[in-house]
C-alpha cells in the first residue's frame, strides 16, 4: 500500500510591484496628512497652514462658480471626440490649448471674479506685496544695470524676486509691463504654451498620437495646473521647463546637445528649480538609449549653462554664484526655517502628488512600476529634490513644472477607456479645490 505523496506547499502571492507603489504611497500620504493635522492641533506652526498644503480651508463660491462647472463638464464630454483620429493633430492641439485656456480662467474667475487673474500680483495687497511687482523699483535705471547689481541689491527685494533669478523681472522691463492686469496677462499667455509642448513631449517619447492626445489632457486637467495656471508665476516656469525638456530628449543631436542646453539654460533663467529639468532629461536618456548618449546630454547641458552664465558675466555683470548665496541667505531665514525637515521629506511630495491630481497621481506611480523611462527618472527626480530639501512645502505650486512630466509617464500605462473617467475626476477635484480650499494665489 503506498503512502499518500505530500500536499504541495502553496507559494505566497506576490503582491504586483504597481499595488504595491499605490498602496504604499496612500498609507504614506495619510500618514503624513495625520502628522500635519496633530502637529497644528498641537500649536506647532511648522509654515503650512493645512500640513503639507501651503492651503487654507475656506469655502467659497459665486454665480461664476456655475460657469466654471459648466466649461469643465463641457471639457469632459468633448473629450473622447478630441481623442478621435478623425480629428487632426493641429486641430486637437489648439483645440486643448483653447480648453485649457478657458478652464484656468472660468475656475480661477469663480470665486471672486476676474480680478482673481491678478490680485495675487497688486502690490498693494496681501501676497502682491512681496512679489514681482513689487520689485519694479529696482527697474528704475534699466535692465542692464539691474542685472549688474543683482547679486548685491537682491537681498532688498520682495521674496519672490531674490527667490528666482532675474529672467522673469528682465523680461517685465524690457515689456514696460507695470500693472497687474499686464503682467498676469504675460503669465497666462506664456503659462498655457505648456499645454501644446506637453503633446510634443508625449508624441516624442511614447510614439503614438493617441498617448500623446491623453498626456495633453491630463495636464488641461490636472487641478494644480488649472488653479495655479492663471495666478502664479510658476506656470510660465512650467512652459520653459517642458520646452526645455522636450528639447533634450529630441531624437536630432543637433536639437539635443545644442537647442536643449539652451533652453535649459534659459529656463534656468527664471527659476533654478528648472535646473530638475536637465537631470530628468538625462536620466529619461539613459533609460532609453544607455549611459553613454546620457553622458553626452549631461555634458551638453551643463557647459551650456555655464556658456549662458559666462556669457550673462560678460554682458551685463550677472553674476550667478553671488545671487545663488543671497537667496540661499534669504531662504534660510524665511518661513523655511519653520519647516521641519523630517516632515517635508515627505510632505512635499505628498503635496505635490495629491494637487496634480489623484487619478493622475496613481497612473504615475503605476507607469513607475511599469519601468516607462519618463516615469522612472521624474521619480527619481522628486525624491533628489525631497532628500535635498531644495524646497520645503509650497510643493503643489513651486513644483507645477514636474506635472507635464507626470502627464506624459501616466499616460504611457492609462488604458483609453478610462481617459474619460480620469479625466471626470480630475474635473471634480480641480473644482472642489478651488472653492473648498484658498491659497494667497
Amino acid at each position: 500500500m503506498t503512502s499518500p505523496s505530500p500536499s504541495p506547499v502553496a507559494r505566497p502571492r506576490r503582491v504586483p510591484l504597481a499595488t504595491a507603489l499605490v498602496v504604499g504611497a496612500a498609507l504614506v500620504s495619510l500618514a503624513t496628512i495625520a502628522v500635519g493635522a496633530i502637529l497644528v492641533l498641537g500649536g506647532r506652526d511648522i509654515g503650512a497652514p493645512l500640513p503639507p498644503f501651503l492651503f487654507r480651508f475656506r469655502p467659497d463660491a459665486s454665480l461664476l462658480s456655475l460657469l466654471a462647472a459648466g466649461v469643465l463638464a463641457a471639457g469632459v464630454l468633448g473629450a473622447r471626440r478630441l481623442c478621435s483620429p478623425a480629428l487632426r493633430p493641429a486641430l486637437f492641439v489648439v483645440a486643448a490649448t483653447v480648453l485649457g485656456l478657458a478652464l484656468r480662467l472660468s475656475l480661477n474667475a469663480s470665486r471672486e471674479g476676474v480680478s482673481d487673474w491678478w490680485i495675487f500680483f497688486d502690490p498693494r495687497f496681501g501676497e502682491g506685496t512681496v512679489e514681482y511687482l513689487a520689485a519694479l523699483p529696482a527697474l528704475d535705471f534699466g535692465v542692464p544695470l539691474f542685472l549688474d547689481r543683482f547679486a548685491e541689491t537682491a537681498s532688498a527685494l520682495p521674496v519672490h524676486a531674490v527667490g528666482h533669478p532675474p529672467g522673469l523681472l528682465s523680461v517685465v522691463g524690457l515689456l514696460g509691463i507695470e500693472t497687474p492686469p499686464a503682467f498676469a496677462a504675460l503669465i497666462i499667455a506664456v503659462g498655457v504654451l505648456a499645454i501644446p509642448l506637453v503633446y510634443l513631449l508625449a508624441h516624442e517619447l511614447l510614439d503614438d498620437d493617441a498617448g500623446a492626445r491623453t498626456a495633453t489632457l491630463l495636464f488641461v486637467f490636472a487641478p494644480s495646473a488649472i488653479i495655479y495656471g492663471a495666478s502664479a508665476a510658476d506656470a510660465l516656469f512650467a512652459t520653459l521647463g517642458t520646452l526645455a525638456a522636450l528639447l533634450l530628449i529630441a531624437r536630432r543631436p543637433v536639437v539635443r546637445l545644442v537647442a536643449g542646453p539652451a533652453a535649459l539654460a534659459l529656463a534656468t533663467f527664471f527659476s533654478y528649480a528648472n535646473l530638475a529639468v536637465g537631470a530628468w532629461g538625462a536620466l529619461v536618456v539613459a533609460l532609453r538609449e544607455g549611459p553613454r548618449a546620457a553622458v553626452k546630454v549631461a555634458a551638453a547641458a551643463g557647459a551650456g549653462l555655464v556658456v549662458f552664465y559666462l556669457a550673462a558675466y560678460a554682458l551685463f555683470g550677472f553674476d550667478i554664484a553671488g545671487s545663488i548665496a543671497t537667496t540661499e541667505d534669504i531662504y534660510r531665514v524665511s518661513i523655511a526655517r519653520l519647516r521641519p525637515y523630517w516632515y517635508f521629506l515627505f510632505g512635499s511630495p505628498v503635496a505635490w502628488l495629491a494637487a496634480m491630481g489623484i487619478p493622475l497621481a496613481l497612473y504615475w506611480l503605476r507607469a513607475i512600476a511599469a519601468r516607462e523611462a519618463a516615469a522612472v527618472a521624474l521619480a527619481a527626480v522628486v525624491l533628489i529634490a525631497a532628500v535635498g530639501g531644495f524646497t520645503k512645502a509650497e510643493t503643489e505650486r513651486i513644483w507645477l513644472f514636474f506635472v507635464p512630466l507626470a502627464c506624459v509617464g501616466a499616460a504611457a500605462v492609462l488604458p483609453r477607456r478610462r481617459l474619460v473617467l480620469v479625466l471626470s475626476l480630475l474635473a471634480v477635484q480641480a473644482f472642489l479645490m478651488q472653492h473648498l480650499l484658498g491659497t494667497v494665489w
